[in-house]
């Protein structure tokens, strides 16, 4: 394999290009827009969700890396994969602490 891992010549490796471009500064945004609301808010489910957003940014990378010959193909896909668990594990445990914390706020 050449190093492009996904990419073909012409149409389809612009437009893989291209979506990993988009996915990268959307994943910033998003990333950056939960940083601030994590810094307005200033609570632990806040920091959870903006660290989720950031695989994102992370993936976006990844693929990048990937599509240029500096990850292979093996450890770019297991990438992508602990990167789905790691963002539904923090997505989770700020649903569960936002809940535990209204629960004791209630009590």
């Amino acid at each position: 394999m050449n190093g492009l891992l996904h990419v073909s010549a012409g149409l389809q490796g612009a437009a893989y290009a291209l979506v990993v471009a988009v996915g990268g500064v959307a994943g910033a945004v998003l990333l950056g827009l939960g940083l601030a609301a994590f810094l307005r808010r200033r609570s632990r489910s806040y920091l959870l969700v903006a660290l989720a957003l950031g695989t994102l940014t992370a993936r976006a990378g990844l693929a990048g890396a990937a599509a240029v010959g500096l990850v292979g193909v093996s450890p770019h896909h297991f990438g992508e994969h602990l990167l789905d668990v790691v963002m539904a594990g923090l997505v989770i445990a700020a649903v569960y602490y936002a809940r535990t914390i209204r629960t004791e706020a209630a009590s």
